[in-house]
């Protein structure tokens, strides 16, 4: 088998914290002024009125904007936010939308809206329909890739459920084009997956997997795949010629496990379990050590037990 993809706290008065009262400002008494002596031609001058606000080096100034943030300001591109902002409006318009009403949500100057767009539409993100602008194909091939990457993980979760609970390694595989592809295995230290000491794609025909697969072909698809990748001798259990092996995998029932003993690897027996959905070819295998045999049948069919319970989500993401 291959690795390729491996008590609340007592109820309480809470305390206010004790804050002091600002102290009193001093009263201020100034002296009366004082009379010009008679035959004084002089005058008593006033000082000029002080005003009653903070002196200027007092007063508040405008904070300064922290270096970090004049940074991170410094290395923004306002016109890439601008176009992110443009194809965010635009997905929320699934039967398109006009230049005018993009450019009144987005809050962009009517000249900037359609200088973006007409990158965008040359670009591919956006494509324009009689005045309509839709989202691309280039956007359509970015959302893909996320949705295909939340399906690995939902897969990997489902995976990493099945190993702890049936206590084996758990490896997920596909066919496609013509191949047999490992797409995810979940092991543990304890529980480790089967190495890969021959190249998994070419000897189908020994481990449980490629078994499996081949059984939900039709049998064109078989030959054709054995005309590629002949039957080998791995260990003293390999199947022994084509054959043999077609009329092995003739007489599975539909969707009945598929054992494995020793054939791929000494001291190792599989099982896995067939998933078709629509065209797509996959299975769900486990491996152990010969020594725990006896676990093997009854753990294959507590793990189809729990794929048939699989939501019609995950079913489908594992399917893909």
């Amino acid at each position: 088998m291959a690795t390729t993809d491996t008590a609340p706290a007592g109820a309480h008065t809470p305390t206010l914290p004790t804050v002091a009262a600002p102290s009193p400002r001093p009263l201020r008494v100034r002296p009366p002024e004082q009379p010009a002596p008679p035959g004084s031609s002089s005058r008593t001058l006033r000082a000029p009125r002080r005003s009653v606000g903070p002196p200027p080096s007092a007063r508040p100034q405008a904070r300064p904007e922290p270096p970090a943030a004049r940074q991170q300001s410094a290395t923004l591109i306002g016109s890439v936010q601008r176009a992110m902002r443009l194809l965010e409006c635009v997905a929320g318009h699934e039967c398109g939308a006009p230049a005018k009403q993009l450019a009144r949500e987005t809050r962009l100057a009517l000249p900037t809206t359609y200088h973006l767009l007409r990158t965008l539409v040359h670009e591919g993100y956006l494509r324009r329909d009689k005045g309509l602008f839709f989202l691309g194909a280039a956007a359509e091939r970015l959302s893909s890739s996320g949705a295909q990457e939340k399906r690995r993980s939902t897969v990997a979760d489902a995976l990493a459920h099945w190993r702890d609970s049936i206590g084996a390694p758990v490896y997920y595989a596909i066919y496609r084009e013509g191949e047999i592809e490992v797409m995810c295995v979940s092991d543990t230290p304890g529980n480790p997956a089967v190495e890969e000491w021959a190249d998994f794609r070419e000897t189908g025909h020994a481990h449980a997997i490629g078994q499996c697969l081949l059984s939900q072909l039709d049998d064109a698809a078989r030959r054709d795949h054995l005309e590629r990748h002949p039957v080998q001798s791995l260990t003293p259990y390999t199947v022994r010629d084509s054959r043999t092996l077609l009329q092995r995998l003739e007489r599975l029932g539909r969707m009945e496990p598929v054992i494995e003993r020793q054939a791929y690897a000494l001291g190792t027996v599989c099982a896995a379990i067939p998933i078709t959905v629509g065209a797509t070819a996959a299975t769900i295998a486990i491996s152990l050590p010969c020594h725990q045999e006896d676990r093997l049948l009854p753990a294959a069919r507590r793990l189809q037990s729990e794929i048939g319970r699989l939501p019609g989500s995950l079913a489908l993401s594992i399917s893909i």
